[in-house]
């Protein structure tokens, strides 16, 4: 298989776990193998963009920015958004448990692939994880606020989706969830409604850039502290996508339809039992393991390419 359609497809990955309430993109450039590229790459697009402005030197400026890795990846992020929108959103509603638990088992998998890249294990690596892990599981008990559908607050949306987005474990969708704005942007993408995606994709622009600039800056000073903290993180995101999940509230969305609100997870016969919903204890592990043994073969085959 030719590079530039490998890394289409990983695009594509990472496209299609945007999309999910829980799951990071950010995750799955790590298990590709592309994740500090990219972030060398986004870091070195706005000084790159300084250069091409000065000397007006395009061929300098795409070498420097590295741009053909980053347009064939947006390419594949932008077809599986705009193909399996609805899609996912259907499995949500459809089929939760074994989806929420194909990505619980995603997730493990890339808990173990992070933290195997980490050079020089020591016992001080345990607090920049701890933080990591306590931030995300605060934020994964947080209530979603409700930011009114204008194009501000799809540019807010976009600045700090992005930013949750290229975290492994932090999912860009689940941000937009908490901001409430998450049918919102979703709607547009299905509309194709350009006004409000070119503002949202402004967002996510700004955005981007700057937190590539701080994660760049963490990588190179401090290595395995930010691997330690992104493995904390991934592993405090977990609770959001547990598959068995209590309903304490709903609220009504812009489309007026009632969606949860507060969610609270609980085990599987506790589940059965009050929710009265059968657990599916068989799929919902049979798709962890399947999705566990996915990552760690995907992990693997990219390191040969």
């Amino acid at each position: 298989m030719r590079p530039e359609v490998w890394l289409f497809l990983k695009g594509a990955m990472m496209g299609a776990a945007d999309i999910v309430p829980g799951v990071s993109g950010g995750t799955i450039a790590f298990i590709t193998g592309i994740y500090e590229r990219l972030i060398a790459a986004l870091r070195g697009f706005l000084p790159a963009f300084i250069e091409l402005v000065k000397a007006r030197d395009w061929k300098m400026f795409w070498q420097q920015a590295d741009m053909t890795f980053l347009m064939v990846l947006l390419m594949g992020i932008i077809s599986s958004v705009a193909a399996l929108a609805k899609l996912i959103s259907w499995l949500l509603v459809a089929y939760p448990i074994p989806l929420w638990s194909a990505f619980f088992g995603l997730i493990v998998a890339s808990v173990f692939i992070v933290q195997a890249s980490i050079r020089q294990r020591h016992v001080v690596l345990m607090l920049p994880f701890l933080m990591g892990a306590a931030i995300a599981f605060s934020l994964t008990l947080l209530s979603p606020v409700s930011l009114s559908p204008s194009l501000l607050n799809a540019f807010m949306s976009g600045v700090l989706a992005i930013c949750a987005m290229i975290l492994p474990g932090i999912s860009g969708s689940f941000i937009l969830v908490m901001l409430g704005s998450y049918g919102f942007i979703l709607e547009a993408i299905t509309s194709m409604n350009l006004s409000v995606l070119s503002i949202f994709a402004l967002g996510c622009l700004v955005g981007l850039l700057s937190i590539a600039q701080l994660l760049g800056w963490a990588f190179e000073h401090f290595h395995d502290a930010t691997l330690a903290f992104l493995t904390g993180v991934m592993v405090g995101a977990l609770n959001k996508v547990w598959p068995w999940r209590e309903v304490l509230s709903w609220r009504s969305n812009q489309q007026g339809d009632l969606v949860p609100e507060v969610e609270r997870s609980v085990g599987p016969t506790y589940y059965e039992q009050v929710v009265g919903v059968d657990a599916q204890y068989g799929l919902a592990i049979l798709c962890m393991v399947l999705a566990f043994t996915m990552v760690i073969a995907a992990e693997r085959l990219a390191r040969r390419i």
